[in-house]
């Protein structure tokens, strides 16, 4: 059973509570919601195509997909890269020197996460919806 559509769903309502995050102020939470969107939607591309995807790592999983034979444009590998930074040291206190995570990040941040977020969520979206037949 392909479950890319499933995958896609949840990308998309991680991306919407990251764009609710920027707006709560809760600037870490952003930049995670973004990274995990960006990783659910490269995991339903994967599904799509057939594949298993395993790992966290976006821009690995991009490679990955190159490797199978799409084109990744470079913007793409910019904004993953953006967002692996995030899945940690958004979430723990021992990621920075002293502070919790939430005392070091900035609406300009999360800004930042989300529009790397959108941007690997659309192309990811485009894909699966092409091999799917069009959306639901």
């Amino acid at each position: 059973m392909n479950r890319s559509r499933d995958w896609l769903g949840q990308a998309l309502r991680d991306l919407d509570h990251a764009r609710k995050s920027v707006s709560f102020r809760d600037y870490e939470w952003a930049c995670f919601s973004s990274q995990q969107a960006a990783e659910k939607a490269l995991k339903a591309v994967y599904l799509s195509l057939g594949m298993e995807a395993w790992g966290h790592d976006l821009v690995n999983l991009l490679r990955g997909l190159r490797e199978a034979g799409l084109k990744v444009p470079r913007r793409l590998i910019e904004c993953a890269a953006e967002l692996d930074k995030h899945y940690v040291i958004s979430r723990y206190p021992n990621g920075f020197a002293e502070g919790a995570p939430w005392e070091h990040y900035t609406r300009r941040d999360a800004e930042k996460c989300v529009k790397a977020g959108e941007k690997l969520v659309e192309w990811a979206k485009s894909i699966v919806e092409n091999k799917q037949g069009g959306s639901r």
